[in-house]
């Protein structure tokens, strides 16, 4: 797959605070963690579904959507309204999300520098569907950086909160599970990791914590939460290579 490691990257764990887990590969989710999509869509789907006679709120949407497939979008709906959307409702609908984000999309602040001064190989896995993926990482400016690095819930018959899309991952970058982290924004995303037996960091810093009320997280805990790239490797200074 042609995963990097840095030439700098340390042979095992220094133990930092105490007992850790050995890193070998980072996996990163995409919406709401590189980039900061998440309230974008949200808005969006509120809108098309409205147009329809569908009425939803930003939090109902945060509620059952957040880290899912559209697939999911489409039985929840059904389910819960008796509605089945026309086969065109994807297709308008991500071109639509696509034109929000050419003026609206922000790479997540700090994410290229953590991706600068990370020492392990990483990859990405998400439940966006191939070409909104690929449109999204163009305009947000990481197409290069996940160049053969992708995952798709396309992929696996099981999207979050099952680990399959988590546990391809890693098959694909020959890491074992075990030595895997995920980073994470939405519940369903750090179930699915902790599921797949990976350690789970929540990333908190989008738009969509300050601008949704989002669900309780319960019984659902990451191994950490944070809310900044620039506190990445705050917990974890191994994880960076020898410059930074």
């Amino acid at each position: 797959m042609g995963l990097r490691l840095l030439e700098s990257a340390p042979v095992g764990d220094r133990p930092v605070g105490g007992a850790m887990r050995r890193i070998d590969l980072v996996i990163f989710d995409c919406d709401g963690v590189l980039i900061d999509s998440e309230a974008i869509s949200a808005r969006m789907l509120v809108a098309e579904m409205a147009a329809r006679g569908i009425e939803i709120d930003l939090e109902y949407v945060a509620r059952h959507f957040l880290g899912r497939s559209y697939p999911v979008v489409l039985k929840v709906i059904a389910q819960d309204f008796g509605v089945d959307l026309p086969e065109s409702f994807e297709a308008d609908y991500r071109r639509r999300l696509l034109a929000a984000f050419e003026t609206q999309l922000q790479v997540m602040p700090g994410v290229t520098g953590a991706l600068d001064r990370l020492a392990r190989p990483y990859c990405l896995a998400t439940s966006s569907s191939p070409s909104r993926l690929a449109r999204s990482l163009e305009i947000a400016g990481l197409s290069g950086r996940f160049a053969g690095r992708v995952s798709t819930a396309s992929e696996v018959a099981r999207g979050k909160p099952a680990p399959d899309l988590f546990l391809l991952a890693a098959r694909k970058a020959g890491a074992d599970p075990a030595h895997c982290l995920v980073i994470e924004d939405s519940l369903n995303g750090v179930r699915a990791a902790l599921a797949a037996g990976m350690e789970a960091w929540r990333f908190t810093g989008g738009s969509h914590f300050r601008d949704i009320a989002l669900p309780d997280p319960g019984e659902v805990r990451a191994h950490r939460d944070f809310d900044r790239f620039e506190a990445f490797f705050e917990t974890r200074p191994d994880l960076a290579g020898s410059a930074a």
